[in-house]
């Protein structure tokens, strides 16, 4: 298990254009092939090789665990075929709301889902049934967007230095796995824009720093 450092298209914020879960690594038909194969061989993940609604943001537009993703209406066909050849044992959810970044506002692992409190309970409930976790509404750092805030996998939570104690627990309740709190990228609070990973490895960008390398790895239980 290791920790990787990598660029899309020359910036370090690799979580905005893309996400992992388990079982599949979705990135920007845009990108080099050769930084997609390493995604997906350093995560031991299926690739699915994609924009969404023509955007190559996927990580902030999209979220999924093992069981579902959640994806904006604007999500083009030839898109959603794209994926659902490669997750064709996974559920996937086209959403008709306003609020479509739903990368931003779900922080989700196999265990559990926390949402943006501005999202309606329909949606909480359609979300649910697609990660097929409990969801519940929180809040990281008293802000809203929690799946800019925080990276969770089935080890661990990494999460917005700031994160108020009560978050804090609410997190491990709902994820159950324990959470720590971390900055990416030389000092950015807003872990999932750099950081992708899974159980496996975790893949973050190029210019996060040595001791936020070494929390990164406690954290996530990635460093044996």
């Amino acid at each position: 298990m290791a920790i990787f450092l990598l660029s899309l298209f020359g910036s370090a914020s690799i979580g905005v254009y893309s996400l992992a879960t388990e079982k599949i690594a979705v990135i920007p038909s845009q990108a080099p092939e050769t930084k997609a194969g390493k995604i997906g061989s350093w995560l031991n993940v299926k690739l699915a090789r994609t924009t969404i609604g023509g955007s190559v943001i996927v990580g902030a537009l999209a979220c999924a665990n093992s069981n579902g993703m959640i994806l904006p209406h604007y999500v083009r066909q030839e898109e959603l075929e794209t994926l659902k050849a490669e997750i064709s044992d996974t559920n996937i959810t086209i959403l008709e709301t306003k609020r479509t970044a739903f990368g931003n506002m779900v922080l989700s692992n196999d265990h559990g889902a926390i949402v943006d409190p501005r999202l309606k309970r329909k949606t909480l409930e359609k979300i649910s049934d697609t990660l097929n976790v409990e969801v519940v509404t929180g809040e990281i750092a008293g802000l809203p967007y929690v799946g800019s805030l925080a990276l969770a996998t089935n080890k661990g939570v990494l999460a917005h230095p700031l994160i108020k104690e009560e978050e804090k627990q609410l997190l491990k309740e709902v994820l159950k796995v324990p959470v720590d709190v971390t900055s990416i990228n030389c000092g950015i609070p807003y872990v999932a824009t750099g950081l992708i990973g899974n159980s496996s490895n975790v893949v973050a960008g190029f210019l996060t720093s040595g001791p936020e390398m070494f929390i990164i790895g406690q954290g996530l239980d990635v460093v044996k």
